[in-house]
């Protein structure tokens, strides 16, 4: 199959362009570069051993993919484009809205005029809100998004749905991912933020390396067993090789309806102490951390029940949290040449 990766330059669409390619698949990466650079693009090559076809571009920009689609012929999307800091989203919410909403509607216009009809959805956890029973399972139902990406996450999966439901001619799958954390093992390619880290475990290895003085945990005072917030954190390599697995389940006709959502993660709930701890144990560093005050758009607690991933993408997260947690070690001090 030929593949248009969207934000493929990015941490989790460099992730899955090695596992697309390792798996025989044929890749195309765009992006516009706002939010990343080529150093992944090339770590991609590298650990792939050929050179992986790149063009810059807005997915926003209706010209631009009309044109990227009349230069290749894609079997299937991987739609990755988007703005994602839960954070920033609260200050810049317009930002997000037009964004990733846009960039997904000329995405998938683009594919109805090119016959392109398979498409797998970058969503997140986030659609839940703080649901009031933990694991969540796909039929938890979506609350009230915290925070402006969160809500885009959500409005995003309606417009797939109703573009599905109206036009019958496109199949989806949402993957709704959790927190994914870690690098590709050989060090080549893993989450480099520009500016100042949205994410926790950038600012963990970022401050263990020296750049940042000192680590922030947003809250202890979250009804949670150690105060800090629970989230369900998983390796960036699983969560790639979950994108391989529901492009085959389209392709090969196992589908049970035209659009389909999956939780991706591991099932298990790490707080932000626990996480901050079991780093400086398993990389023998220890960090400079306080607690600060909550932040804008956090959640207490969310988990997933992966019980209908495992089953129906024959996809289970395989990487301890250890091996994990080394790995994004191992990316900072090559990217810091320690």
């Amino acid at each position: 199959m030929k593949v248009l990766v969207t934000g493929g330059a990015g941490y989790i669409g460099s992730h899955t362009t090695v596992e697309l390619i390792g798996a025989g698949h044929e890749v195309v990466i765009v992006d516009n570069l706002v939010n990343a650079d080529m150093t992944c693009v090339e770590g991609a090559c590298r650990i792939c051993g050929a050179d992986i076809p790149f063009e810059q571009a807005d997915c926003c920009d209706a010209g631009a993919m009309d044109a990227l689609f009349e230069k290749y012929r894609f079997d299937a999307v991987i739609h990755f484009a988007a703005l994602k800091a839960v954070g920033e989203s609260v200050s810049k919410p317009l930002e997000y809205y037009r964004n990733n909403l846009d960039s997904l509607m000329t995405v998938l216009e683009t594919m109805r005029r090119h016959g392109t009809p398979n498409i797998v959805f970058s969503s997140s956890c986030t659609v839940y809100g703080q649901a009031d029973r933990l694991p969540v399972t796909e039929q938890t139902p979506r609350r009230e998004g915290s925070s402006p990406y969160g809500k885009s996450k959500q409005m995003c999966e309606n417009i797939l749905s109703d573009t599905i439901a109206a036009y019958g001619d496109l199949t989806a799958i949402a993957l709704r991912y959790f927190n994914p954390i870690g690098a590709h093992p050989s060090a080549l390619i893993g989450e480099l933020p520009r500016g100042t880290p949205n994410n926790l475990l950038p600012f963990i290895t970022q401050t263990a390396a020296g750049i940042r003085e000192q680590l922030s945990i947003f809250g202890d005072d979250y009804d949670t067993p150690d105060g800090t917030n629970l989230r369900d954190y998983i390796d960036v390599v699983d969560l790639a090789q979950a994108h391989v697995a529901a492009l085959e389940r389209m392709f090969g006709g196992r589908s049970s309806e035209p659009f389909e959502v999956f939780n991706v993660g591991t099932g298990r709930a790490v707080s932000v102490l626990e996480l901050v701890r079991r780093f400086e144990i398993v990389n023998g560093v220890k960090l400079n951390y306080r607690i600060v005050g909550r932040r804008a758009g956090d959640i207490v607690a969310v988990w997933a029940d992966t019980a209908r991933a495992n089953r129906e993408l024959g996809w289970t997260a395989q990487r301890s949290l250890d091996d994990t947690l080394a790995s994004a070690w191992r990316w900072e001090k090559a990217v810091r040449g320690m």
